[in-house]
C-alpha cells in the first residue's frame, strides 16, 4: 500500500510539473535557510558549554553605583583582592582562577618580534577549571614558577616555526625573561575568551610588573577575570545576598568618607555559559553576542518555513479542481477517506522529503559563504549530535504532515456525485483560508521590508553621525615606558615632517571606553563639596584636543606655556551641565579636586561621541599627568595632506629609529570606528539577505497561485474580451482581490513592525527615527511585488485569443 502511495505520489509530482518545482524549490529554499540559522543558533547557544564544569563556573562582576545610587558601570572584570579573599571566607568555593589582559605586549625571540594582544596573566590551577587540551608540559605545574608561560600552537609556531618550544625563552617588555613550560590546543571558537598565551599569575608578584601587595590591596584596579567553581547544586542566590556584607568586612572605608562601601559597589555572580549571549558588561575579554539576535534570526527561519508552507498549502488546494474527477472515481471504486489522506499526505511528505536532501546538499556549498558574511567559525559539526539529528529526521516528516494536512483533508472531502458530474468548483470556505494564508505571507514579507529598511538607516545613521572629533587620517599606535623613555625627541622629530601635523597621546582614545571616574569636588564656600556626577576619567597630554579636532566651547586648552597646568582640568559640556555650570563658560576658572589633585578648571571642551552610539555622552574630565608620570597607553598621529604613504614611510622610519626594540604597528582609526559597529553590519547583510529570500519564497508562491487562479478563469476573460472589456479593465479585475489582500496585511504588519524594530533601536543611544514614510514605502513595495507577480499572468490572459479563450473547457 506505502509503495502504491508514493508510486502515484510521484506520477502526480511529474504531471503538474511547475507546481511541483514551485513547491520543491520554496521548500528546499526554506529548508536551506533554516538548517543554516539553525547552525547558526546552535553554535551561538554553545558557547563554553564544552568546558565539562561549565554548569558549575561562575564569573565575578561588579557593578558600581554614584552617590544617588544610579549605575554608573558594570564591570566584567573585578580587582584582584576579590580573588584573594572570596575564598578565604566563602569554603565552600572549590576552585577560584583569575587571568589578566596585559594588554599589547612587546614579545621577542632572536629577530623575531611582535606585539602579543592575547597575552594573559593566569593562575596556575587554570586548566583544573577550563577543559582545554595541554599538548606539552603539564598543566598542574606549568603555570606555578613566575616567569612561565604557555603557547597556543599558533603562538609557538610564529615565534619558533618547526623547533622544539619547550625551555625556550622569549623576552617580556624587552626586560623580562619567560621560559616556555607549556603549549596548549586553543581555547574553542566557541569560547568567550581565546588567550593566545598564558603567562604565570606569581610573575606579577615582581614589583616592576605590578607588585605582591598590590594583589592583596589593590581594590581600585578593576582589570582582573575572576571565575569560581562551586560544587554541584550549590545554592548561588545565597551567596549573592551575603555579598554586601563581604564588600563592607573587606573593603577600606576610609575610600569612601566612612560610608559603607556596598553603598557604591556591588558584586554579583555571572554564569559562565550566559556571558556570551546574556553579558552587556563593560571590557569584556571580546565581544559579545546577543540572545536577541539568536531570537530574530529564529523567528526568520520559522517565517520563512512557514511562508513555504503556505505556498503548499494554497497550491495544493488551488490545483484541487484539477484531482476533482479523480477522487470522484477513487471514492466510487472503494477508496475511504483515511485512505485519501495517506495518498496525498504521502505527495507532501516526498516532496518534502526531497526538498530536505536537497537542502542538506546545499549546506556544503552555501556555510562558506555564510561564513564570510557573518565573520563566524560556523560548522556543521553542531549538528552532529543524536537530539539534532534525530530532530532532522523527524523534520521533513513534521513539515510534510504541516503543509500537506489541510489540503489532505479538504481534497478528500470531495462528493464523488459532483465531481463526476462536472459540477465542482474551487470555491467555498477553504478560498477563505487561502486568502487568509496569502494575507499572512504578505504581512511577514511587510514586517521584514520594514525591518530591513530600519536596520538599514540605522546603519547609515551611525556612520554618518557627527561625532564632534575629526577621525580621519589619525594613526593609532601603542605607547608603553619604552614609547615613553624617548617621547619627546620622537615627537619632535615626527613634526619635522610636513606630512605628519600632531601628534598626542592618551590613556584611551575615542572608539574605547571609559574608565570610570575618581572621587571629584568642587568648590562649595570655604570647603569643597563632593561631585554627584559621575565624571568618567580620560589622561590626556597637551596636542590630544587639537589633534582630534575637538573644539573649545569656553576657556582655553592645555598648554606649554603653563607650567602649573598638570594641577588644572578640562570637561565636556555635559560635564559642565551635570555639575551645575550653565551656561558652560561658567566652569571656567572654578576651583576642582579630582582623584587628590587640587587645581581649577581652565576650559570646557565640546561634547563628542569618544564611545559608540550604544552609550550616551557620558560627562568626561580631562586631567594632563606630569611628565615623570606615564598614564598613556596610545599614541595618535594626524596625518597632514593626502599623501598617506610618504607620511607612514617618514612614520615608520622615526619608530625604528628611536624605537628599534618595540614593534612596529598602527591602526587607523576610523577604522577602529567601522569595527565598533561591525557585528551590527554584519547581522544587517545576514538580516537582509534572509529577508529577501522569504520575500523571494512569497513571490514564487503567488506567482504560481495566480497562475493556476488566472487559469480557472480563461473562459471568463475571453467572454469579458468579446464583450469589450479592455485588457487594463481586465488586469485590474484579475489583481485587485491581491491588492485588497496587501492593505489589510499592511495593516496588520505595521504595529507588529514598529514594536520589533522599536524594541531593537534601544539598544543605541542615539538612533534614527521609524518615519511614517517607511511603512507606506513597505506597502508600496510590497503592493510593486503583487502586482508585478500577479500583472505578468493578467496580461497574459488578457492578451490571449478570445477564441482560444472560449475553447479552453
Amino acid at each position: 500500500m506505502l509503495t502504491n502511495y508514493l508510486k502515484i505520489a510521484w506520477r502526480n509530482l511529474m504531471k503538474y510539473k511547475l507546481i511541483s518545482f514551485i513547491n520543491l524549490f520554496g521548500l528546499t529554499v526554506g529548508l536551506t535557510c533554516c538548517l543554516l540559522i539553525t547552525i547558526y543558533v546552535l553554535h551561538e547557544l554553545s558557547y563554553d558549554r564544552y568546558n565539562e564544569n561549565a554548569d558549575r563556573i561562575y564569573r565575578i562582576t561588579r557593578t558600581f553605583n554614584n552617590t544617588e545610587g544610579v549605575v554608573s558601570l558594570k564591570l566584567s572584570t573585578v580587582s584582584s583582592p576579590f580573588g584573594y579573599y572570596l575564598p578565604t571566607d566563602y569554603p565552600d568555593i572549590q576552585k577560584m582562577t583569575r587571568l589578566l589582559n596585559n594588554g599589547i605586549t612587546p614579545l621577542q625571540y632572536r629577530d623575531k618580534l611582535f606585539n602579543e594582544k592575547d597575552a594573559y596573566f593566569a593562575d596556575e590551577n587554570l586548566f583544573d577549571m577550563f577543559t582545554v587540551k595541554v599538548l606539552r608540559g603539564n598543566p598542574k605545574t606549568a603555570l606555578i614558577g613566575p616567569y612561565s608561560v604557555m603557547l597556543t600552537e599558533e603562538t609557538a609556531s610564529k615565534y619558533f616555526g618547526t623547533e622544539d618550544p619547550m625551555d625556550k625563552i622569549l623576552k617580556f617588555n624587552n626586560r623580562f625573561s619567560l621560559k616556555v613550560t607549556g603549549v596548549y590546543r586553543a581555547f574553542p571558537s566557541n569560547a568567550h575568551m581565546h588567550p593566545g598565551m598564558l603567562i604565570s599569575f606569581s610573575t606579577l608578584k615582581d614589583t616592576a610588573i605590578y607588585g605582591e601587595e598590590n594583589l592583596r590591596t589593590s581594590w581600585g584596579d578593576n582589570s582582573f577575570f575572576t571565575y569560581l567553581m562551586f560544587p554541584k547544586g550549590y545554592p548561588v542566590d545565597q551567596m549573592r545576598a551575603s555579598f554586601p556584607a563581604f564588600v563592607d568586612r573587606r573593603m577600606d572605608k576610609s575610600n569612601y568618607n566612612g560610608m559603607r562601601p556596598s553603598l557604591f559597589t556591588r558584586l554579583d555572580l555571572q554564569k559562565l555559559t550566559d556571558i556570551h549571549l546574556h553579558s552587556h558588561m563593560d571590557y569584556e575579554a571580546e565581544p559579545n553576542g546577543d540572545i536577541k539576535r539568536v531570537y530574530v534570526f529564529s523567528f526568520i527561519a520559522l517565517f520563512i518555513l512557514l511562508i513555504a508552507c503556505i505556498n503548499y498549502m494554497n497550491l495544493s488546494t488551488a490545483r484541487s479542481a484539477l484531482r476533482a474527477r479523480e477522487i470522484g472515481i477513487r471514492k466510487v471504486v472503494g477508496a475511504s477517506r483515511k485512505e485519501l489522506v495517506m495518498q496525498f499526505l504521502s505527495e507532501s511528505v516526498l516532496l518534502t522529503v526531497l526538498a530536505n536532501l536537497l537542502a542538506f546538499s546545499m549546506l556544503y556549498f552555501l556555510l562558506p559563504f555564510l561564513n564570510r558574511l557573518s565573520g563566524e567559525d560556523l560548522s556543521l559539526g553542531v549538528l552532529y549530535k543524536p537530539w539534532v539529528i534525530l530532530l532532522m529526521l523527524v523534520t521533513p516528516f513534521a513539515v510534510g504532515l504541516l503543509s500537506g494536512a489541510y489540503p489532505a483533508l479538504f481534497i478528500s472531502s470531495f462528493e464523488p456525485i459532483k465531481t463526476l458530474k462536472g459540477l465542482f468548483r474551487a470555491n467555498g470556505s477553504h478560498l477563505s483560508l487561502r486568502q487568509v494564508l496569502v494575507g499572512a505571507q504578505f504581512a511577514i514579507s511587510i514586517i521584514l521590508i520594514i525591518s530591513t529598511i530600519v536596520v538599514y538607516r540605522q546603519m547609515q545613521y551611525i556612520q554618518q553621525a557627527a561625532l564632534g572629533y575629526d577621525k580621519e587620517h589619525v594613526v593609532i599606535m601603542p605607547y608603553n615606558n619604552q614609547v615613553h623613555d624617548h617621547y619627546e625627541a620622537f615627537r619632535t622629530e615626527l613634526l619635522r615632517d610636513a606630512g605628519l601635523r600632531d601628534v598626542a597621546r592618551s590613556s584611551r582614545i575615542p572608539t574605547g571606553r571609559l574608565l570610570d571616574g575618581l572621587d571629584a569636588y568642587t568648590l562649595s564656600g570655604d570647603s569643597m563639596k563632593p561631585v554627584q556626577s559621575d565624571l568618567r576619567y580620560l589622561a590626556v597630554d597637551y596636542d590630544f584636543v587639537a589633534t582630534y579636532g575637538i573644539p573649545v566651547a569656553a576657556g582655553r586648552n592645555f598648554s606649554r606655556t603653563f607650567g602649573v597646568d598638570t594641577s588644572n582640568f578640562l570637561i565636556n559640556e555635559t560635564a559642565a551641565a551635570a555639575l551645575g555650570w550653565t551656561p558652560v563658560s561658567n566652569a571656567v576658572g572654578n576651583d576642582f579636586k579630582y582623584g587628590g589633585v587640587q587645581g581649577h578648571i581652565i576650559g570646557v571642551v565640546g561634547d563628542f561621541h569618544f564611545e559608540s552610539l550604544h552609550q550616551k555622552i557620558a560627562p568626561m574630565v580631562f586631567a594632563l599627568p606630569s611628565p615623570s608620570q606615564n598614564f598613556f597607553n596610545a599614541l595618535s598621529v594626524k596625518i597632514a595632506g593626502a599623501n598617506t604613504d610618504a607620511a607612514m614611510s617618514a612614520l615608520e622610519k622615526s619608530w625604528k629609529k628611536y624605537y628599534p626594540e618595540v614593534p612596529y604597528e598602527y591602526t587607523f582609526l576610523d577604522d577602529n570606528f567601522d569595527k565598533l559597529y561591525q557585528s551590527e553590519q554584519k547581522q544587517g547583510s545576514l538580516f537582509t539577505l534572509f529577508a529577501c529570500i522569504a520575500i523571494l519564497i512569497a513571490c514564487l508562491g503567488l506567482f504560481g497561485l495566480s497562475a493556476f487562479a488566472i487559469s480557472q478563469r480563461t473562459k471568463e476573460i475571453g467572454i469579458r474580451k468579446v464583450l469589450g472589456a479592455e485588457t487594463g479593465g481586465i488586469v485590474m479585475l484579475l489583481s485587485k482581490d491581491f491588492v485588497r489582500l496587501v492593505g489589510i496585511a499592511a495593516l496588520i504588519a505595521f504595529p507588529v513592525a514598529w514594536y520589533a524594530m522599536h524594541r531593537w533601536l534601544l539598544d543605541f543611544a542615539y538612533r534614527t527615527n521609524i518615519s511614517w514614510w517607511i511603512y507606506l514605502l513597505a506597502a508600496a513595495i510590497a503592493l510593486l511585488i503583487a502586482l508585478v507577480t500577479v500583472g505578468f499572468q493578467a496580461v497574459r490572459a488578457a492578451w490571449l485569443n478570445p477564441v482560444k479563450s472560449l475553447r479552453s473547457e
